[in-house]
């Protein structure tokens, strides 16, 4: 069941390590531009959600404004009335009495809730929509703590997998496929569709459209551990033609280490053992990983790194590398026991990774 939520992470046009209104440091590195509003709606599925926030922000309005007023109409009432402590107060009949307690307590009650029920539904029946035939289809895994999305091809070996980033093509619906390798997440972006939770036992199917290209935040919305909070991807709403560019390049296999540095750092991904839970398509010394972990193919292409906590920059890189713990506490990415100068190799190696 899809659940539908307005708040929490929205598209944000920030400069790279600008700092949100949460006290979060924005991983984004594109151009300055005003933030969003809280609602801020970036496709079909969003525009049908705002009404009901709206109209469950004016419904809940009013009935707060009611019960405030009648909560202090009798107050007002008695103080009138206390100069004459001998007049005989009880002058309300007992069946205006009631008809108030039935009124205000049960009918008033009992037809908003249908109204909401009648109006919920309405609006996740039409955010539930599937996608037509041919729509771009993803598969999304969620890991602790972090994203997976797999465009698949006719041949497997042109599948593309990338980390913490979800490209659509703009103007088009696109399925997502979500499912969980581990515990219970909630894929939610937004500014483009309700949550919807990811299940490590099935799969649920979600779609999303954007209305125009941008970069849209989101994030699990599911407690799922301790780096939760710090679980976030970026769907990024590219014009049709850049996407299908996109897509080409990403089903080609890793660029050859030509720089004396890279090469070096190519070497210390093989001697440490980086392959195991890290795959670099086409690369000599690394194959399938044998433990989950994000596919590294085309990194230095990203935007974000540690699931879009840190923008993808060579410093953030190498802060990254030097110790994943400071950078997200509880991340399952071990430190490697390396020297500055084979960071710096290691760097120079995953930025050649385009």
């Amino acid at each position: 069941m899809i659940e539908i939520r307005v708040v929490g992470y929205h598209r944000r046009r920030l400069r790279p390590g600008a700092v949100t209104s949460m006290g979060s440091v924005m991983p984004l590195g594109v151009s300055s531009v005003e933030r969003p509003g809280q609602l801020d709606p970036g496709g079909p599925a969003a525009d049908d959600i705002a009404p009901l926030w709206w109209g469950l922000l004016a419904a809940g309005t009013v009935i707060a404004l009611l019960v405030a007023v009648l909560l202090v109409l009798p107050m007002v009432r008695r103080r009138r009335r206390m100069p004459d402590a001998s007049a005989d107060h009880d002058d309300v009949p007992q069946q205006l009495a009631n008809r108030w307690i039935i009124g205000l307590g049960v009918v008033m009650p009992g037809a908003i809730l249908i109204a909401v029920l009648v109006f919920s539904v309405s609006t996740m029946r039409t955010v539930s929509r599937a996608a037509p035939a041919g729509s771009v289809v993803i598969d999304v895994v969620s890991y602790q703590f972090w994203w997976a999305a797999s465009y698949p091809a006719d041949d497997p070996d042109d599948d593309v997998i990338v980390a913490n980033e979800i490209h659509i093509p703009v103007g088009e619906p696109v399925e997502l496929r979500l499912t969980s390798a581990d515990v219970i997440h909630s894929f939610w972006a937004p500014e483009l569709q309700g949550k919807l939770d990811m299940l490590p036992d099935g799969t649920n199917t979600l779609v999303i459209e954007a209305d125009e290209p941008g970069e849209y935040l989101g994030a699990c919305a599911e407690f799922c551990g301790v780096q939760h909070a710090l679980m976030r991807f970026v769907v990024i709403a590219e014009p049709p033609d850049e996407f299908a560019a996109w897509l080409f390049a990403q089903r080609s296999p890793a660029s050859d280490a030509t720089a004396d540095a890279a090469q070096r750092g190519q070497e210390l991904f093989a001697a440490e053992d980086c392959g195991a839970c890290h795959t670099v398509r086409g690369a000599a010394e690394a194959g399938a990983a044998t433990m989950p972990g994000p596919d590294l193919t085309h990194v230095a292409s990203r935007r974000t790194l540690a699931a879009a906590t840190i923008p993808n920059t060579p410093v953030e890189l190498a802060r990254w590398l030097r110790d994943p713990d400071a950078v997200k506490p509880g991340t399952t990415m071990p430190a490697p026991e390396l020297t500055a100068d084979e960071i710096d190799d290691l760097v120079a190696y995953l930025e050649s990774l385009r």
